[in-house]
């Protein structure tokens, strides 16, 4: 590298020869030889001068052949640290190796590993309801399926993941790349009519779902309020900004991305309230203020459910052409996320530079079940969109891995590694962590018109396990999910999992004949259960137990909080257009006076610190979420079945309703169309 040359470099010279690290170090002490400052390293060699002038030529070769060694194993020791450490992504963040389909893997190296961040515990989990009584299913007019070829099934055998890599300075648009060959695209755009003509119903109903009994339209009307008040506030005090700091009156950016969050997850509850002139508000700042190219550390998974979704939902409610260029621009940023070996994402993405990597909390540099796993239904509609098969195909890739591997008493245990597609852990919950991923998996299947049997499959696979392995009965007879870590139950169960009720509600109809009543049932007790848990204030705890003596209680002092939480409600408006029950109302309104009484403060909605003192203690955050699920959830449950119905909408796990995908309605359209036209 150096030819052993003692005479002083230029600089262009060293800097040419120092770009080779194994060079760099030699450099250095031929240009110290030079300086005759060598004797000071040398001195205490045997058989060297003190001038460091006499080395013989094999000690010169030993030393420099020592210091190749010594670089050569400092940077090959990158290669064996955890994937969330800074150095590895400095320098191996461009030097990805390219994504594989990886087979199935031992699970003998998989280790119990508990840490886990509150903050981070995104799903939603399960719970449990007291009281034996049957509940009947109420009959949906649901269109029968359109028999039609799913993207799927048109995916299924296919190759496997291509590496993605955005190129810096040059990134191909959306619209270009859906031309492309070789990105299995199609020449045919979507056409918003054509969606629109496939719709089994308007989305906003005969009168924009309102209700005939006017004690239940008082009802609805006070959510509405509550919203305009919660956004007038927020766009005093905070616009632009992720949130709204309802006590000090200023915003909130926090991590999951760079601005605006609160306007995005706002759109489609502002449209169906018919709040029109904070929408337009709204739709004006994306159209001039939504930047994209922010750098600085995002969530992938908020990302995806908040503006993606949010986007989404605006574009197919309104036809809106802004909304639809912003989010498959968006949608091509978060690609990088999936350059791993297996194909899995990491949850953690710069949107400006393309690099990814995990959560520095996260086991051994694994990714998140609920976050790898609460993809689909967005990442679907961005093809649907692009007619780019890209993005199908990253979210079919990960079902792939998953179906591979090995998995204990059929559960899905919440660590996995996107390098070796192994878990890392033993640890399952239906609530934080892994919450959404089981949703995603019913709500796939329902979004597919009912075509997508894969995951049909897998979803009543993991119910099963799950009711097997997880589903207790307390002493005082409520049904609830515990957690499970390597095999010993968790008598715990989060308020995000409280999700779960409506979710096998929605999915009893389409389990075996016989097992739908059953589903439907536990759907209720569930509900029930997290409806217990909604005392003394009539707000419920962020976790409770089952164990001590205690009776959906949260007998920790940091379990007591309450954020604003929109999943206990959720499951009220799910069970309500199910069985149309009048409870899940009555539940509902005490909800709504809850949080007038608790959480309404001077200039916003705050969560409060402890839901069992009634001299309440305000978070100062005014979350996100409490705008696009929370007040939603509660405005549908007031509303009649024909605002947003099942039958043509799916929500996703922030609320932002997508549409069912009809492709061979779409397809009969294109085809009249065309003979039309000849």
């Amino acid at each position: 590298c150096c030819g052993l040359s003692h005479v002083p470099l230029s600089s262009r010279e060293a800097e040419g020869r120092l770009s080779n690290p194994l060079c760099s170090l030699g450099e250095y002490y031929c240009k110290a030889a030079s300086q005759e400052k060598v004797s000071m390293v040398f001195r205490k060699l045997p058989g060297v001068s003190a001038s460091g002038m006499g080395l013989r030529l094999s000690q010169k070769f030993m030393f420099l052949l020592f210091l190749s060694g010594l670089v050569t194993l400092c940077f090959g020791a990158l290669f064996f640290l955890p994937d969330s450490v800074r150095l590895k992504r400095i320098f191996l963040s461009k030097t990805e190796t390219q994504p594989v389909t990886v087979g199935s893997g031992s699970e003998n190296d998989a280790r119990e590993h508990l840490k886990k961040p509150r903050d981070q515990e995104h799903p939603r989990g399960m719970t449990s309801a007291k009281g034996e009584t049957s509940t009947k299913l109420k009959t949906l007019t649901r269109k029968p399926s359109v028999s039609h070829e799913a993207t799927e099934e048109r995916l299924a055998g296919g190759k496997a993941q291509e590496d993605f890599t955005l190129p810096r300075s040059k990134a191909e648009s959306a619209s270009e790349r859906a031309t492309a060959s070789d990105r299995g695209a199609t020449s045919d755009t979507f056409s918003y009519a054509k969606f629109k003509g496939c719709l089994l119903k308007p989305p906003l109903g005969r009168d924009n779902g309102k209700p005939s009994d006017p004690r239940t339209d008082e009802r609805r009307e006070k959510v509405k309020e509550m919203m305009k008040f919660a956004w007038d506030n927020y766009k005093r005090y905070a616009w632009g900004k992720n949130e709204l700091r309802p006590v000090t009156r200023n915003g909130h950016i926090g991590n999951m991305f760079g601005k605006g969050a609160s306007i995005i997850d706002s759109l489609d509850t502002l449209y169906i309230m018919g709040l029109m002139e904070e929408y337009n508000d709204a739709k004006e700042w994306v159209q001039n203020s939504l930047d994209l190219n922010s750098n600085g550390e995002a969530s992938l998974f908020e990302v995806n459910i908040r503006y993606v979704g949010g986007l989404l939902s605006a574009y197919y409610l309104t036809g809106e052409e802004v909304f639809k260029s912003k989010v498959l621009e968006l949608g091509e940023k978060l690609l990088p996320a999936f350059n791993t070996p297996t194909g899995i994402p990491r949850g953690v993405i710069n949107l400006g530079s393309g690099t990814s990597w995990s959560w520095g909390w996260a086991s051994a540099g694994s990714s998140i079940l609920a976050e790898f796993g609460t993809l689909h239904l967005e990442f679907v509609h961005l093809t649907e969109l692009s007619r780019n098969s890209i993005y199908t195909e990253k979210v079919m890739n990960i079902r792939k891995v998953l179906n591979k591997i090995e998995k204990p008493h059929g559960l899905y245990p919440n660590f996995l590694s996107p390098v070796s597609g192994n878990w890392v852990q033993h640890h399952v919950s239906i609530g934080g962590l892994g919450d959404s991923f089981y949703e995603y998996l019913i709500k796939s299947y329902l979004m597919s018109d009912k075509t997508d049997d894969d995951a049909k499959k897998m979803y009543y696979g993991a119910l099963e396990a799950i009711e097997a392995n997880l589903v207790q009965k307390s002493p005082g007879g409520l049904t609830y999910m515990a957690e499970w870590r390597g095999g010993i139950l968790d008598h715990k169960m989060g308020h995000l999992a409280c999700f779960s009720g409506g979710m096998i509600g929605i999915g009893a109809d389409d389990g075996a004949p016989e097992k739908r009543q059953h589903y439907l049932d536990l759907a209720a007790e569930i509900t029930h259960t997290c409806h217990e848990s909604y005392t003394p204030t009539k707000l419920g705890p962020e976790a409770f137990r089952f164990d001590g003596g205690g009776e959906a209680t949260a007998t920790r002092l940091n379990d007591r909080y309450y954020i604003l939480r929109p999943e206990v409600i959720e499951s009220y408006m799910y069970m309500w257009r199910l069985t149309h029950d009048p409870k899940y109302r009555e539940w509902g309104w005490e909800a709504v006076e809850a949080l007038e009484q608790h959480c309404r403060v001077e200039s916003g909605f705050s969560g409060i610190r402890d839901v069992y003192t009634m001299t309440v203690s305000h978070d100062n955050m005014q979350q996100s979420f409490f705008l696009s699920e929370t007040l939603k959830y509660l405005y549908l449950l007031f509303s009649d079945d024909d605002l947003l119905p099942l039958e043509d909408w799916v929500f996703n796990t922030e609320a932002h309703p997508l549409p069912v995908v009809r492709k061979s309605c779409l397809q009969d359209k294109a085809t009249q169309d065309k003979t039309v036209s000849k």
